[in-house]
């Protein structure tokens, strides 16, 4: 399920306000619809059970209000994607990611196994419940925290004890900072504030490109992470820099994957959003162009030119590669490089969700979910008041 992902750090952002924003995309030939709802404490569950993998957690008796962006058909779950909670802390959840088969094989997925055979017959397996994912990040903890830290430190708390079946990234954000998630195999994650004077591009792969893992396992200003997160790479091998700042790590080298697929499918949309941002830091277009859309060392963070607007947001997320010859709308390349990358926007968008935490306003109007549904490259944003009751009929 690929989704498209970006991060304006407050002194990045107009208006001075953290702003994380993702398209939700639906799986590739399909069309998911999606609504958006305020979940009151008295609706949130105090026991949860997962559809896809039949794991079942209890939950605090405490939770706040938020919103949310569930599937209009909760045939698959409730995933919850985006929303905003009471104490005006924002989650996006999730950025499907990739990773290696050498993480894999040191921390493998908690995939969800079906009972084998028959009940009270020799060779009978019962079922075992998967970990946790996409379809429930958002409900087992945008409810339960008060800062993005604290949301950091709540996910990574339940993946070390229930583990996940897939690979993905999260962003939380408060009227402060921006917090951003990687999960790395089955029980292990990273996280990475995102500097204040930087946006960052996330597409499906694993995005952070500089680690510092002295201060994820010490202070934790700037990083967070497993506690066992340096034993695990030692253990594995997984370090491939040659050299470097002892207590360093890259994570893209270590955790992520290194697939030709990347070329057309992923790092496309880094290279696209970054040109749109900094037309004039590279030269994007040239036959020397430092960075093209197959490098896979396009920065995970950047200052950008000027500062960042909701206006200039909505168009990165709804990118198809204008002014290229990989626009598949325009005349400018051959057919096969007008259909070679993969687009930003796309005909399979289910939902946007831009969640804006406004530090000069008072708490009671500080948060807002601007929402767009269906394809960006042909709708408009929406902007909802996030602490309310519940949102408009139509």
């Amino acid at each position: 399920m690929g989704c498209t992902t970006i991060l304006v750090g407050r002194d990045a952002s107009y208006d001075g306000s953290p702003i994380v924003a993702r398209n939700e995309d639906s799986a590739n030939g399909e069309w998911n619809p999606k609504r958006i709802v305020v979940v009151s404490p008295a609706d949130q569950p105090r026991s949860y059970t997962s559809v896809l993998a039949h794991l079942t957690i209890d939950l605090p008796d405490d939770p706040l209000r938020y919103t949310a962006a569930p599937n209009a058909i909760p045939d698959e779950g409730v995933w919850g994607e985006a929303g905003i909670n009471a104490a005006n802390v924002a989650m996006s959840a999730t950025e499907t990611l990739t990773t290696n088969e050498r993480v894999l094989g040191a921390d493998p997925f908690v995939e969800y196994q079906a009972a084998s055979g028959t009940p009270g017959e020799a060779g009978y397996l019962a079922a075992v419940a998967g970990g946790i994912g996409e379809e429930d990040f958002l409900t087992l903890v945008l409810p339960y925290i008060r800062t993005a830290r604290e949301g950091v430190l709540r996910l990574g708390a339940l993946l070390e004890e229930y583990g996940t079946y897939e690979s993905n990234g999260v962003a939380f954000s408060d009227a402060d900072e921006i917090w951003w998630l990687e999960t790395v195999g089955g029980h292990h994650w990273i996280a990475r504030r995102v500097p204040d004077d930087q946006y960052v591009t996330m597409p499906n792969q694993l995005g952070i490109d500089s680690f510092d893992v002295d201060d994820a396992l010490g202070e934790g200003a700037e990083y967070l992470a497993s506690p066992d997160l340096r034993e695990f790479i030692a253990d594995n091998h997984l370090d491939l820099s040659l050299g470097g700042q002892p207590g360093m790590v890259n994570p893209r080298e270590a955790f992520g994957s290194h697939s030709d697929s990347d070329h057309v499918y992923n790092s496309p949309r880094a290279w696209s959003m970054q040109r749109a941002l900094n037309p004039h830091a590279e030269d994007w277009d040239g036959p020397t162009a430092r960075y093209t859309p197959a490098s896979d060392d396009i920065p995970w963070g950047r200052v950008p030119e000027r500062k960042v607007t909701l206006e200039d947001i909505k168009y990165v997320l709804s990118l198809h590669y204008q002014g290229t010859r990989y626009d598949p709308y325009s005349a400018l390349g051959t057919e096969a490089e007008r259909h070679l990358l993969r687009p930003i926007g796309i005909n399979r968008h289910s939902e946007l969700s831009i969640l804006q935490i406004r530090p000069y306003r008072p708490e009671a109007s500080r948060a807002l979910q601007w929402v767009a549904f269906a394809s960006n490259p042909f709708n408009t944003l929406v902007p909802l008041y996030t602490n309310v009751d519940r949102t408009p009929d139509y």
